[in-house]
């Protein structure tokens, strides 16, 4: 992960900004202004100008005649890069099965004995779907960063931060949350035993529950929408 001592304030303003719209803080089809933006960030519109210029080229925002509008991800967006990770995720497992280190492992368990602690809390306890989803994400940096490839890491950490409110969404229902928690000790399991297979298998299991969780999610959100 980046080490924000070490990165420029556009850097900075460039992952705020990432999470902030990524997250739903800013809604899909909401203008903004580079004024209005390095107001609420407390800098100059330069380290704005350049980060919004890079999300443009992540197609995350477009500018208009009328200002910044926020492009997202889209449902549709959302379902090709499970597709991507359907497709990736399983390799990059099987890498991480031939790579993993000790530390790597310790680090994995430590976070699933979180994820637990935090799924096992009552539902209107304050920040557990936050922190569940946090989990989550570092689970998978961790795996990715088992590789040993910056490529694999690259990619696959970049699709799976685009789709972080898809996964906050999923991952909110208690159901979800407790069987993502399984798959993850499962594919610990077989990072552990050094089979490249068995985690591959797992891996895109879960990969395929996560998107099939999502996909239900949608569906019965649209349905209510029409009615």
């Amino acid at each position: 992960m980046r080490d924000h001592r070490t990165i420029s304030i556009a850097d900075q303003i460039f992952d705020q900004l990432q999470d902030e719209i990524l997250s739903g803080k800013y809604k899909k089809g909401e203008i903004l202004s580079e004024v209005k933006l390095s107001e609420e960030l407390g800098v100059s519109r330069t380290p704005v100008r350049e980060a919004v210029r890079r999300l443009e080229q992540d197609h995350i925002l477009h500018e208009t005649s009328k200002g910044i509008v926020v492009v997202g991800i889209s449902n549709e967006d959302m379902l090709d890069m499970y597709d991507i990770r359907i497709q990736l995720e399983g390799q990059a497992a099987a890498r991480a099965a031939e790579n993993i280190t000790d530390e790597q492992l310790a680090e994995l368990h430590e976070i699933v004995d979180l994820q637990k602690f935090y799924i096992d809390k009552p539902d209107d306890y304050n920040g557990k779907s936050n922190s569940i989803k946090d989990l989550d994400s570092r689970f998978h940096e961790i795996f990715y960063l088992a590789t040993g490839s910056v490529v694999y890491f690259d990619t696959l950490f970049g699709i799976h931060k685009k789709i972080t409110k898809f996964r906050k969404a999923s991952l909110s229902e208690t159901g979800r949350a407790q069987k993502s928690y399984e798959e993850h000790v499962a594919i610990i399991a077989a990072l552990e035993a050094h089979e490249p297979e068995l985690a591959r298998a797992r891996t895109i299991r879960h990969i395929i529950n996560a998107r099939d969780s999502i996909k239900k999610k949608i569906f019965m959100e649209t349905n209510q929408a029409e009615k």
